[in-house]
């Protein structure tokens, strides 16, 4: 192995903010049009394939254990809407899915065979055919028209999450001439399906403008412009097809419009004005509205209101400490409350016939479930996802006459795999000020501990990292590791408050959780080493850990990191800065807040103890975290500290997500759990 990492030249320049002068030797790094940048990272590169070549087989390995564990050629349940069933393909040896759809005449989802198709299959979209030899590619959204005549979808060939929006006729198969670029995610269709919804972002990637898009006309309407560099909008419409949702969000506070979805071109009604602190979403109902708020109600609390006034808002639920309320689904005949206690997520169905409300069971210790795949307004079941970290993903029906939960489809595990080989559990670390950090923990029952354990993290936005089954992970876990998730604050695990005291002035306590969270892991008996892992604000988490406890780690892959955050937050003008100062802060007027986010950041805190082995992981066009951030960390590191080794792997072609096909994803992911295998196991 090379001994001759690459060196990122030192060119000074000058940061002032506050009184505080900041040399930051490695901005040049930003620069993604310089040849130098892109040979420094080509050069980086090279230097990681060197370092890691010996693990070329091993990796190989772990790709071919993803693949013969993953039933290639697969589908999804069925979904019904209106006079179609419809469902996604996987074939082998194809990267990406094919959507398809299938007549009704049945309230059962039909019976499909993997790899058969149907005498009246019809394929919606074939991403593989819109792919072609396209090395990245990602769909904004794949939206049927209403009446189950029209397609709208839209296409990213580069990972710059701008995409091209274009129409199909369903009918005939045939593309309209209509086409719009430079769109973002998402969209929503008129009753009639005469119109199309659509967002577009500012140069700092912030979606900002809605757009109406009359098919056949050419005619492109600004229908609203968000203003506010906090907030972003976006369209929707309801599950009864019977109003268009507009909504314009900061971090912290909403406000939405309605406008008759009969009515395009008419004016889209205010529900209440935006109050800073306060979150409300709306949903309909037949003759009412649920509103969900959080006004003067940390976790939330729902409420009806009348159709003629949807801002006049009477309680239906109240407020609970113990009780964060996520989200409401209303259908014709009934509401499923989504809801989050103890860590754990939850459903609580409420009849609107008068009978009392009541909460729906599950068996296992650590689980998650959610609403999934409800398009239909009038229904008698209640689609939704479940899983847990031994059980794969599986979708159940639920009848609501019955209250049968029916199973309807667990993800294949092929190889033999057995839950009962495997078992989970709930620990408790204890932080600094002595708040109890929960960690979520599967092992193979046969597994001696201590074992090598890695230990993901995020903590950040109210993300919630729930329970959830992974077939990669398996191929550590049979390896005798541990695989353990710590809920730190900063995260919305355990409701609203969590996630205050892990944000602005209190994000310490994320970072402090963590090395809480690996010290009980091994005082407890659980690990020998811990690898550390975490991906975009926890790639952050990665780095300010590493930064206040280097001698815990025995590895830390830290993936899309927003390790340079204050120089980010610092500058306005780069993509989603402005927005983030609700969660972040604002440095750049406020010199409390400056100070407070330099003692944390992970640039700005490397030092010369001795580090261990740490792999950043980025993408080129992430318009996200951007590239340059983990570049400029492992320069810095590799300048500064003692340990390592230093690495740093660059997608050329890929976003914030990272390579698109689904073969490609699994090959990057065989790459880290490789690498984390030799550091658990050297």
């Amino acid at each position: 192995m090379s001994s001759n990492p690459p060196v990122a030249k030192k060119i000074p320049a000058e940061r002032v903010h506050h009184g505080d002068t900041v040399i930051d030797e490695y901005a040049w790094l930003a620069g993604k049009d310089d040849p130098d940048t892109i040979s420094y990272l080509e050069a980086e590169n090279a230097y990681l394939e060197q370092e890691t070549s010996h693990l070329t087989e091993l990796r190989d390995q772990l790709f071919q254990e993803i693949k013969n564990r993953t039933q290639e050629t697969d589908l999804t349940v069925p979904s019904r809407k209106g006079a179609w069933w419809y469902f996604t393909r996987t074939e082998e040896g194809k990267q990406y899915a094919v959507s398809c759809r299938v007549p009704a005449d049945s309230e059962t989802p039909p019976d499909i065979t993997p790899g058969e198709r149907l005498e009246n299959e019809q394929i919606i979209v074939d991403g593989n055919e819109l792919a072609g030899d396209s090395p990245f590619f990602a769909m904004g959204t794949s939206s049927v028209s209403p009446d189950g005549t029209m397609l709208a979808y839209s296409t990213d060939y580069s990972g710059g999450e701008r995409f091209t929006l274009r129409f199909k006729d369903l009918r005939t198969g045939e593309l309209l001439p209509d086409e719009i670029a430079g769109i973002f995610y998402g969209g929503a269709w008129s009753a009639d399906g005469s119109t199309f919804f659509y967002t577009r972002v500012d140069s700092a990637w912030r979606p900002y403008q809605v757009y109406r898009h009359t098919l056949g006309t050419g005619e492109d309407t600004l229908v609203y412009q968000e203003d506010d560099e906090r907030f972003w909008v976006g369209i929707g419409l309801t599950r009864s097809e019977r109003y268009l949702v507009l909504g314009a969000g900061s971090k912290i506070t909403s406000e939405v419009r309605l406008l008759d979805a009969t009515t395009p071109s008419g004016e889209f009604r205010l529900v209440r004005p935006r109050k800073t602190g306060v979150e409300y979403g709306v949903e309909h109902a037949g003759d009412f509205f649920y509103v969900l708020h959080n006004e003067n109600a940390r976790n939330f609390e729902l409420a009806t209101a009348p159709l003629d006034d949807p801002g006049a808002w009477t309680p239906l639920i109240p407020h609970r400490d113990d009780t964060r309320l996520l989200e409401i689904e209303a259908f014709a005949g009934q509401a499923v409350l989504h809801f989050r206690r103890d860590g754990l997520t939850g459903l609580r169905v409420l009849p609107h016939n008068g009978e009392p409300p009541y909460e729906i069971e599950f068996p296992e210790p650590l689980y998650d479930v959610s609403p999934a795949g409800n398009p239909e307004f009038v229904t008698n079941r209640l689609r939704l996802g479940y899983t847990s970290m031994v059980t794969p993903p599986s979708v159940y029906d639920y009848d609501l006459a019955s209250r049968d939960l029916i199973l309807l489809k667990r993800r294949p595990v092929l190889g033999g795999y057995d839950p009962d080989d495997y078992e989970q559990f709930r620990e408790w670390a204890t932080a600094e000020d002595g708040t109890k950090v929960p960690i979520s923990i599967v092992k193979r029952k046969d597994c001696t501990l201590p074992a090598p354990t890695v230990l993901y993290g995020y903590g950040s936005y109210e993300t919630s990292i729930d329970p959830s089954f992974s077939v990669p992970r398996l191929s550590i876990l049979d390896r005798g590791f541990v695989f353990s998730v710590a809920h730190v604050r900063g995260g919305g695990e355990m409701g609203r408050q969590w996630y205050e005291d892990g944000k602005l002035t209190r994000k310490k306590n994320t970072f402090t959780d963590f090395v809480a969270a690996v010290r009980h892991m091994k005082r407890s008996g659980w690990s020998s080493k811990v690898i550390a892992r975490g991906g975009s604000a926890g790639g952050l988490l990665m780095g300010a850990a590493v930064n206040l406890a280097p001698e815990e780690f025995a590895g830390v892959v830290a993936e899309v990191p927003f390790v340079d955050a204050l120089n980010t937050i610092l500058d306005p003008s780069l993509p989603l800065t402005v927005i983030e100062w609700d969660e972040w802060g604002d440095p750049l007027h406020n010199p409390e807040v400056y100070a407070y986010m330099k003692g944390y950041t992970p640039y700005e805190n490397v030092d010369g103890r001795t580090y261990p082995p740490i792999l950043a992981i980025t993408s080129l066009n992430d318009t996200r975290v951007l590239y340059h951030e983990p570049a400029k960390w492992i320069a810095r590191l590799r300048a500064t500290a003692a340990g390592g080794p230093f690495l740093l792997k660059t997608e050329m072609g890929a976003g914030h997500g990272g390579r698109s096909g689904r073969y490609d994803a699994w090959r990057e992911e065989a790459f880290a759990l490789a690498w984390m295998i030799e550091r658990g196991t050297a």
